[in-house]
């Protein structure tokens, strides 16, 4: 059900590159671009990456330690929020289960001079709310049942069990985009994006903050990486 309500849930998109691959071709980007497989962190996988890479995206189990994490990054987020680059997108999360989703469009958003994105549900979400706040961005993706439809199809494709809208998932996607020269991580639950320093290469920089989240939990091994890439022809 896509229906807007005053917390609004969706199924959650799995982590699968076919999955979320579906989702975006299904929202309008041209099947030169997919989301792939990340194999492992370090050179020699990331290696194997078709380039240019535009996005890491990261799934981790939310925690106690992730929750600790968000607080002391506040600090640095309020200290970067007047020198973020103008086209930057951000947007809020504020649908259950859509951090998947929220994901994969701050991965278009922010590579939109790479990824080739024809018609469709996405490019004119885009170009609505390119001016928009991210609170507004949020608000309007609530109300896009052509994006929301998208979703609940493919999300009911994975080859796990489909949760239900109302079950509880505890993991959590973000991405990490460039802009600039400089790596920031994209995450909907935070307050705005988090400028994670200058890099001169993108991929091997993203990696490293993937390595700082599954440092803070050394415990936990559920922590998947993909990519949003060229796709291998």
């Amino acid at each position: 059900m896509c229906a807007a309500s005053t917390e609004p849930r969706w199924l959650p998109i799995e982590s699968n590159p076919e999955v979320m691959t579906k989702f975006l071709r299904a929202c309008g980007m041209e099947s030169s671009w997919a989301v792939c497989d990340v194999f492992g962190l370090d050179e020699a996988l990331l290696a194997m990456i078709p380039q240019p890479t535009a996005a890491l995206l990261l799934l981790f189990p939310m925690s106690k330690k992730y929750s600790e994490y968000c607080e002391s990054a506040e600090k640095s987020i309020a200290e970067c929020k007047d020198k973020l680059p103008s086209d930057l997108y951000y947007m809020k999360q504020t649908i259950s289960n859509a951090c998947g989703t929220v994901a994969l469009i701050h991965a278009v958003a922010n590579n939109m001079d790479k990824v080739v994105m024809g018609d469709g549900s996405l490019k004119t979400f885009l170009e609505a709310t390119k001016d928009a706040t991210p609170e507004e961005r949020a608000v309007k993706l609530e109300a896009d049942d052509s994006i929301c439809k998208n979703h609940d199809d493919v999300a009911r494709q994975g080859q796990t069990a489909t949760p239900g809208e109302n079950d509880e998932v505890e993991y959590h996607f973000i991405s990490f985009v460039e802009k600039d020269g400089r790596l920031f991580e994209m995450d909907g639950r935070k307050s705005g994006p988090l400028d994670c320093g200058s890099t001169d290469n993108f991929l091997f920089s993203a990696a490293e903050e993937c390595k700082k989240y599954m440092a803070r939990d050394p415990d936990n091994i559920n922590f998947t990486v993909v990519a949003l890439a060229p796709a291998e022809q």
